[in-house]
């Protein structure tokens, strides 16, 4: 086994981190919302894999996958509602990885997050099933390991807390949001969890704090401005932070070292921007959710970013050679 692993991966030690601080959310969600989720996520890992193959081989004339296809199909995973029918999130994997890493020429060279690439093309072409369906969180033993799939929710008015917002203004409690015993995405049980996550990416060196501050900061400070002009449709910054998937995108996706920023004022402006694109898409667009188009779009300026920083570094230097 040994060997043949050798043979077909690319070792890449800075994806075990990310993979390993992902293992107690996937199991945390397991229990809140069934087996599927084990098995959704075992189907896009093979999904993932054999794309990334097929591509490297015929494209790429490469015989091997890079650790960061596993890396890709657990966020991926991660971001979608556990009752997704199995050929949809299939779809969006391959998808994912295709379109929003190989075209790109492979790892490395992607531009966007690919596991978001995934998640927005069947949010676009599948809406229903991953704005609509949600299921019951477990409670009690066994929970969800003792079920394939936890009791499905027929009401809106059960749905998760961004949802409940939209509708009605209606607030979840700090404490179901933080455990997150609470209807959502895979990804977005236990905060608690993904803040210890991220603590451990930090200590690792494998995920930028700068990034992650200055999302939170750019979605505090937005969301303060917006409460104090009296703007009733952007919650408390404390709620809003806890809601949805926007700690697990700013710890997870945001901090994709491919397609974030390099520098470390563009990591700073990078972070701002996609908190500060995630507040007005929540406030005053149809989505309930807006962080995963938040990142894309911080994606798209992250190169200018760190262009433009690079180029007033240069000036600089030469300003100072020149006397």
């Amino acid at each position: 086994m040994k060997e043949f692993y050798k043979k077909y991966f690319m070792k890449q030690k800075m994806m075990h981190p990310v993979i390993y601080s992902m293992i107690p959310i996937a199991l945390v969600a397991t229990y809140f919302y069934g087996l599927r989720v084990l098995a959704l996520l075992i189907t896009n890992v093979l999904v993932a894999l054999f794309v990334e193959y097929l591509s490297n081989k015929k494209i790429f004339k490469l015989e091997k996958i890079s650790e960061a296809a596993f890396a890709t199909a657990c966020l991926y995973t991660m971001t979608l509602p556990a009752s997704i029918p199995f050929w949809i999130s299939a779809v969006g994997m391959a998808f994912g990885i295709f379109f929003g890493k190989m075209v790109f020429g492979g790892f490395g060279k992607n531009v966007f997050n690919p596991a978001l690439v995934g998640r927005v093309f069947i949010y676009v072409n599948f809406p229903k099933f991953m704005t609509i369906y949600w299921n019951e969180a477990a409670n009690g033993l066994p929970g969800g390991f003792g079920t394939f799939l936890t009791r499905g929710l027929d009401s809106l008015s059960e749905a998760t807390p961004m949802t409940m917002f939209k509708l009605d203004g209606s607030l979840e409690s700090v404490n179901s949001m933080l455990l997150g015993n609470i209807p959502g995405v895979i990804g977005e049980t236990s905060k608690v969890l993904i803040i210890i996550a991220a603590i451990y990416l930090i200590v690792k060196k494998v995920a930028s704090w700068e990034i992650m501050a200055g999302s939170t900061l750019g979605f505090l400070a937005l969301s303060l401005i917006l409460r104090a002009m009296g703007v009733t449709t952007v919650p408390d910054p404390i709620s809003g932070i806890l809601m949805g998937g926007f700690l697990f995108g700013t710890v997870f996706m945001a901090t994709d070292p491919i397609s974030a920023a390099k520098t470390t004022l563009g990591k700073w402006i990078y972070g701002v921007i996609i908190g500060v694109v995630t507040v007005i898409i929540r406030g005053f667009a149809l989505f309930a959710g807006g962080v995963m188009f938040a990142i894309l779009i911080g994606n798209t300026f992250a190169p200018i970013i760190d262009y433009a920083i690079n180029a007033a570094k240069a000036r600089k230097k030469e300003a100072r050679a020149n006397g």
